[in-house]
């Protein structure tokens, strides 16, 4: 059963388009009026009309009906914002409903045969089917603004250009628009209306002053009105787009549809096997699922899309008292997909709650079918049909159950009913309220049920999230000492490099260090000095001493340089090292120039020994620097291993040779400077 009552005392227009378009010039529409109003009875005075949309509007202004009814709520307007303009202009008290559902309208056919409304294609008899629809609270309102209303008051008059009177004149103004937004004020806090204000404040008091009331225009006990100075106007705030409300909660039975996780997805299917609606969420509990699905029905079947069911699934089953169903294995993506292919959802979660309600339906039709066939037509189906799943029982015993519970009612039936069409008005609306206060406290009830286990399940998490939080910091504590022992390996990584350089360093230096102590002090008694020319005589050898111990005072180190540049001389510095006084071999003494020349000069060797020939600008550095410069073949140079050797004596006389001939050298340059002057002084007294 649903939870519905008729709009008693009320009128109700049923509109349908008889001919023409609305974006036509002249359309005109099928109207029937249902009028409950001042009734005794249950009859409804019902009249027909064709009319024109002008003359629709002015009935409407006229008789202010409760409802204006559609099957589609854009034959009354162009698109979205000539409805709004449309709803903007209806009376307060006025709501237009389109009764064939929301976003995804059905057929009126089908609504008025699932509700027992006669249907005819007929544009009359559909207009009279969406009328008994709105009148049985059937359908969903269009609604286009929120129940927050703007009063604005502001200023009726310009305050001019100026002139003598212009100041005194714009106070004035100010003035009465500050006292007419003390009086609105006055008015809305005498009505306990919740309200703010934002004024803008002006020479001599106001230039507007605005209101933001939480009621509708028509609990607000102030009007739209100008007068003299001051103007006031109401407005509606609007929401962001179209939106529809059902007339009444239903409670019909349901099926229910759950997809747990982090996206909790729930559909909802009716007996008859329309999805009716489908939601998802990644913040709501499950207190807020739970009310968000018993606002949509009253669910007797449970459904989940894997098996076994989950927990999350099983404690909404609990919930609601409902009946589980589970596929006998998890339902494969590529049949949901097909299943729910003729369907809008936004997502997978969605699409998985809405397969496992869909298949629990298929899974129950044919017993939905059996048991309809065998419940009489004055008894609920749908209440047949969820005792039978919750209970397990047996048809004909629920059908005992309920004869029994209306046998013992029969006598007061016959008395209540009468007593019932003696109520007034008032009355049977102040029961209807008793009903819904019941259907709320048992709301309440279970809601009270749904915290407690809520609460306990928080507490269940609280205790797992201390606990993780403590395995949480002893993991950490863990992670800074790896990363505190990884730092230090690092660091001490980098010492062990950087003392295996230098030891490697100071290995380079000890063995040019001993290099040059095996050419200052080594004992060259094992040198082979057979090689070696003798030059002018024979060695003589001191009494008392061997031959071998007179080449070894005869000998002297060379310090090698392979080619005359700087790059060479830098290698053999770094080797060996020369100092003053050292005997400089160069094994190829072309190519250098004079910064070369210069550097050698400096290091004053006792004689530079060459192979090849020197420039001659190399070879003036060094004559001027009075570095003796003489041919390697005049001295025998024996190489041992990396060193060389020459004899004192070979040494001695390139010395002496080099000395002889930078005697004459300087001698045929001093000849050349006279003669150069005796030239240049006969020039001059030539003149």
């Amino acid at each position: 059963m649903n939870d519905r009552t008729s709009a008693l005392d009320s009128v109700v227009f049923g509109v349908d388009i008889q001919s023409g378009d609305i974006r036509g010039d002249s359309p005109s529409y099928a109207l029937v009026v249902l009028d409950t109003r001042d009734t005794e009875s249950d009859e409804v005075r019902i009249e027909r009309d064709v009319v024109s949309f002008r003359k629709l509007r002015r009935l409407i202004e006229r008789d202010e009906p409760a409802f204006v009814a559609t099957d589609n709520m854009y034959e009354l307007a162009t698109d979205k914002d000539d409805l709004v303009r449309f709803l903007r202009w209806l009376p307060h008290e006025t709501r237009l409903v389109q009764v064939t559902g929301a976003e995804r309208p059905e057929p009126l056919s089908r609504v008025a045969s699932r509700h027992g409304v006669p249907y005819g294609k007929d544009p009359m008899k559909e207009a009279e089917a969406a009328a008994r629809l709105a009148l049985a609270n059937v359908g969903y309102e269009v609604a286009a603004f929120e129940n927050t209303t703007t009063v604005k008051v502001s200023r009726g008059r310009s305050t001019g250009k100026g002139g003598w009177s212009q100041d005194r004149y714009t106070r004035r103004i100010h003035g009465s628009v500050r006292q007419q937004a003390r009086e609105v004020e006055s008015a809305l806090t005498d009505a306990n209306l919740d309200f703010e204000q934002d004024v803008t404040e002006k020479y001599g008091g106001y230039s507007q002053a605005l209101f933001t009331v939480e009621a509708r225009p028509q609990d607000i006990p102030v009007s739209t009105h100008r007068s003299g100075d001051t103007r006031v106007e109401i407005e509606r705030e609007r929401r962001d787009g179209i939106e529809f409300e059902p007339l009444v909660k239903r409670r019909d039975r349901v099926i229910v549809g759950i997809d747990p996780g982090t996206t909790t997805a729930v559909a909802v299917v009716g007996f008859d096997g329309r999805v009716l609606d489908v939601h998802s969420t990644r913040t709501a509990d499950t207190a807020a699922v739970i009310e968000w699905l018993i606002e949509r029905g009253r669910p007797s079947l449970v459904a989940a899309d894997v098996h076994p069911m989950p927990e999350t699934v099983e404690k909404f089953r609990r919930s609601f008292d409902a009946a589980g169903w589970e596929p006998p294995s998890d339902i494969p993506v590529d049949e949901k997909l097909h299943r729910t292919r003729d369907i809008d959802y936004e997502n997978d979660h969605e699409r998985d709650a809405l397969a496992a309600a869909l298949f629990a339906f298929d899974d129950h039709e044919d017993q939905f079918e059996r048991i309809s066939r065998k419940v009489p037509a004055d008894v609920d189906r749908e209440e047949v049909i969820a005792r039978v799943l919750v209970n397990d029982e047996s048809v004909e015993a629920v059908l005992r159950d309920l004869d029994d519970e209306g046998g013992d009612e029969g006598d007061e039936s016959e008395a209540d009913a009468h007593e019932s069409s003696e109520r007034t008005p008032e009355e049977r609306k102040i029961s209807d309220l008793k009903s819904r206060v019941e259907r709320l406290e048992s709301h309440v009830d279970d809601l009270k049920s749904t915290i407690e286990a809520k609460d306990e399940t928080i507490e269940e998490y609280k205790t797992e999230l201390s606990e993780a939080r403590r395995e949480e910091r002893r993991e950490a504590r863990e992670r800074r000492e790896i990363n505190r022992l990884e730092r230090e390996n690092g660091r001490l990584e980098r010492t062990v490099e950087s003392l295996e350089a230098e030891n490697e360093a100071l290995t380079d230096k000890l063995d040019r260090l001993k290099s040059l102590w095996k050419l200052d002090h080594s004992n060259f008694a094992d040198v082979n000095t057979d090689g070696i020319p003798a030059g002018d005589g024979e060695w003589e050898v001191p009494d008392g001493e061997s031959e071998a111990s007179e080449s070894s005072r005869n000998l002297m180190p060379v310090k090698v340089v392979e080619q005359f540049t700087n790059g060479a001389l830098d290698e053999t510095v770094e080797q060996y090292g020369i100092a003053a006084g050292d005997v400089v071999y160069l094994r190829d003494a072309s190519g250098a120039g004079r910064t070369t020349a210069e550097r050698l000069a400096e290091f004053d060797p006792k004689v530079v020994l060459r192979s090849g020939n020197l420039s001659e600008v190399a070879d003036e550095v060094l004559f001027e620097a009075d570095i003796p410069v003489a041919p390697a073949d005049d001295v025998a140079i024996q190489e041992i291993d990396e060193l060389a050797v020459a004899r004192e004596s070979d040494v001695a006389a390139a010395i002496a040779d080099w000395e002889d001939r930078a005697e004459e050298r300087q001698k045929e340059q001093q000849k050349e400077m006279v003669d150069q002057i005796i030239s240049e002084h006969r020039a001059e007294n030539r003149r």
